[in-house]
C-alpha cells in the first residue's frame, strides 16, 4: 500500500530560499521605478506604469513560488494564500484598470491573518503553536501572549495599509509596501521572541 503521508520538506539553501521569497516584491518595485512615469496603450485602452507592473509582477511571483515548491516539495498555506490574492487583485486591477484594487490586497492579507489568530484565541488556542512549535518550542503561556500581539500587529498594519494608500502617492505606497511592512513585522517578530525567550524551552525541558 502506498505511503500517502506528507513528506517531510527536501532542504534547501537559506541564500536560495531568501532570493525566491524576497526576489519578487524587489523586481516589482524595480519595474514600477522603470516604468511609472509611463503610460501604455493596450487595445485602445491606456493603462498607467503601475497597473503594468501590477501584471508583471503575477508571473514573476507565480514562477518564484512555483520553483519553490519544485525544489522543496511543499506549498505552504501562506504561500497558497499570497498566491490566491495577488492573481485575483492583479486581475481587478488590470480589468478595472483602477490600481486601488491592487493597493487594498494588503489590507485585506494582514486583516485575514489577524481574523485567523483571532478567531483562534477566541477558542482558546493558538493557531501559531499549531504551525510554528516544532520550530520554536515555547510553552503554551509565551504562545498565546505571541499570538495576541502579533494579532494586533496584523491588525495595525491592515489599519496602516489603509491609511498610506487612501492618503499618500503611489510611490509612497509603493516604498512602504516594499520594505517599511515587511521590515517592521520582522522587528516586531525578533522583538518579541527576544522579550518572550523566558518561555522558550531548552531541549531538555522540552524531552522531559
Amino acid at each position: 500500500m502506498a505511503d500517502n503521508r506528507p513528506t517531510d520538506p527536501k532542504p534547501v539553501a537559506p541564500w536560495l530560499k531568501q532570493t525566491l521569497e524576497l526576489g519578487p516584491p524587489l523586481l516589482f518595485f524595480v519595474i514600477y521605478l522603470r516604468l511609472r512615469d509611463e503610460v501604455f496603450t493596450i487595445a485602445g485602452t491606456e493603462y498607467s506604469g503601475f497597473i503594468v507592473a501590477t501584471v508583471a509582477f503575477v508571473p514573476i511571483l507565480l514562477a518564484s513560488i512555483g520553483v519553490l515548491w519544485w525544489l522543496t516539495g511543499r506549498m505552504s498555506r501562506m504561500q497558497v494564500l499570497t498566491a490566491i490574492m495577488v492573481v485575483f487583485f492583479g486581475a481587478l486591477t488590470a480589468w478595472f484598470n483602477d490600481e486601488r484594487f491592487f493597493k487594498m490586497k494588503t489590507t485585506i492579507v494582514y486583516g485575514f491573518f489577524a481574523a485567523l489568530l483571532g478567531l483562534g484565541l477566541l477558542r482558546g488556542r493558538s493557531l501559531l503553536a499549531y504551525v510554528l512549535s516544532e520550530a520554536l518550542p515555547m510553552r503554551e503561556e509565551g504562545w498565546m501572549i505571541l499570538t495576541r500581539r502579533l494579532t494586533a500587529m496584523f491588525a495595525a498594519l491592515a489599519v496602516g495599509n489603509e491609511f498610506v494608500w487612501r492618503t499618500m502617492s503611489t510611490d509612497a505606497w509603493v516604498k512602504i509596501e516594499t520594505f517599511g511592512f515587511p521590515i517592521l513585522l520582522f522587528v516586531f517578530l525578533w522583538w518579541q521572541i527576544m522579550a518572550l525567550q523566558h518561555h522558550i524551552e531548552d531541549g531538555d525541558e522540552g524531552g522531559r
